[in-house]
């Protein structure tokens, strides 16, 4: 079943008596666990008023390239920036144009850019959907036929249009789809299926090594970059574990969690859940070293000095990375600097396919922010996975594991 949890969802609307329904739909996409955002052009505020889409969304809404827009809204985390379109576009998940009028379809078949609207649409790194919405003469005219044809071509998904009657009186395609049935649609549009069936285990989080039965050896990683991509392993089909340490996140959608506090019993969790999984990402923070002897009581503060003795903790990735058969192993790799030599070096050490290095200790990434980027170092080259919000960058890395995994199964057959 498909999902909306922690979706960003940009609206666009377009001049069309079809955009009374837009309010329902935006409550629909809310009632899926999305947050949303509406673009109105020119036209579309003809038959709706941003009053109502606000009120709705209990967002902004945004109208004019050019001119007043909301100018402090935080897009993704961290300081508030200008919403230029942009980061308009950049803050989306999807982008879903519903209704889309012939005028809307033919300018973004064209590749203008003349409003807000088309601008974000060519912008956006992100899925595009169009619901056309139009008379039924309009709707089978060979131009917008063709255009329709064009952008299906460069990959925008299609929302219908139904069939019945129109606010014009006539009967034929080129209704809107109902709202539920857009907002199901939409959902569908996370749903890769590149991991379909597979298993997949990964971690996130910190550990936390106790001291004391109060005080406790741990970092800043707050889990959200592990659970993003277990939310988005889900979306692409697989079978998903994760294996968290103590964090304040809610369990992803469809992801079986188990919650661990200190490394070995993260690494105790691994071995138990990764017989059978293909594919193994270690997202999680854990301790290098844990107190070899934690204390039964709390630790009075008596003396000046207090001196800890620390054992090293079980290597969890290169433990997995040493199984027979052995999943498809990614480690991470949170670097202060040089991050490409650290996870190159990091590759070579655990044995394992791919390294995601990324760069920690900055403003606006990295530990606690909703933004990251990623450099996936492999024995064959590197791949940069600009900064984005978490929830894309770990779709995109989940789409770079499934290529591999897909020319990996293409090798075996050859050689068979």
């Amino acid at each position: 079943m498909a999902t909306l949890v922690n979706k960003r969802i940009l609206l666009g609307i377009t001049g069309g008596i079809a955009a009374y329904k837009s309010p329902d739909l935006v409550r629909r996409l809310r009632e899926g666990g999305a947050e949303v955002r509406c673009v109105l052009t020119r036209a579309a505020a003809e038959f709706i008023t941003p009053l109502t889409l606000h009120a709705v969304s209990d967002q902004p809404v945004y109208q004019n390239l050019f001119g007043e827009q909301p100018t402090s809204e935080v897009v993704s985390g961290g300081e508030a920036k200008a919403m230029e379109h942009i980061e308009l576009a950049r803050w989306a998940d999807a982008v879903v144009v519903a209704p889309a009028s012939a005028d809307f379809i033919a300018r973004l078949a064209q590749g203008r850019a003349d409003d807000l609207l088309t601008t974000l649409c060519l912008a956006a790194d992100a899925p595009v959907a169009i619901a056309p919405a139009m008379n039924q003469q309009m709707w089978q005219n060979p131009a917008t036929q063709s255009n329709v044809e064009t952008l299906r071509r460069n990959g925008l998904h299609l929302f219908g249009p139904g069939d019945g009657s129109q606010a014009c009186g006539e009967v034929g395609p080129g209704r809107m789809l109902e709202p539920v049935d857009i907002a199901r649609l939409t959902a569908g549009l996370f749903e890769s299926g590149e991991l379909e069936g597979l298993g997949v285990v990964i971690t996130a989080g910190p550990t936390w090594e106790a001291i004391d039965p109060v005080r406790g050896i741990t970092n800043k990683s707050s889990g959200k970059m592990g659970y993003a991509i277990a939310a988005a392993a889900a979306e692409a089909g697989a079978r998903v574990t994760l294996i968290s340490g103590p964090t304040a996140l809610a369990d992803p959608d469809r992801v079986k969690v188990v919650r661990v506090a200190s490394a070995q019993e993260m690494y105790d969790a691994v071995h138990t859940q990764v017989h059978g999984a293909q594919v193994f990402i270690a997202a999680a923070a854990v301790a290098d070293y844990r107190p070899v002897a934690p204390a039964t009581t709390k630790i009075k503060k008596k003396s000046e000095h207090l001196t800890l003795e620390l054992v090293r903790t079980p290597d969890i990735l290169a433990s997995v990375a040493a199984l027979t058969p052995a999943p498809f192993a990614v480690g991470f790799a949170a670097e202060t600097e040089n991050v490409e030599a650290n996870a190159r070096t990091k590759l070579a050490a655990k044995k394992v396919d791919l390294i995601a290095g990324n760069l920690v200790g900055v403003p606006d990434r990295g530990f606690e922010a909703e933004d990251n980027g990623l450099l996936l170092v492999e024995a064959t080259g590197v791949t940069e996975l600009p900064i984005q919000p978490k929830t894309k960058l770990a779709r995109a890395l989940i789409h770079h594991v499934a290529q591999r995994l897909a020319a990996r199964r293409g090798q075996t057959r050859e050689r068979a």
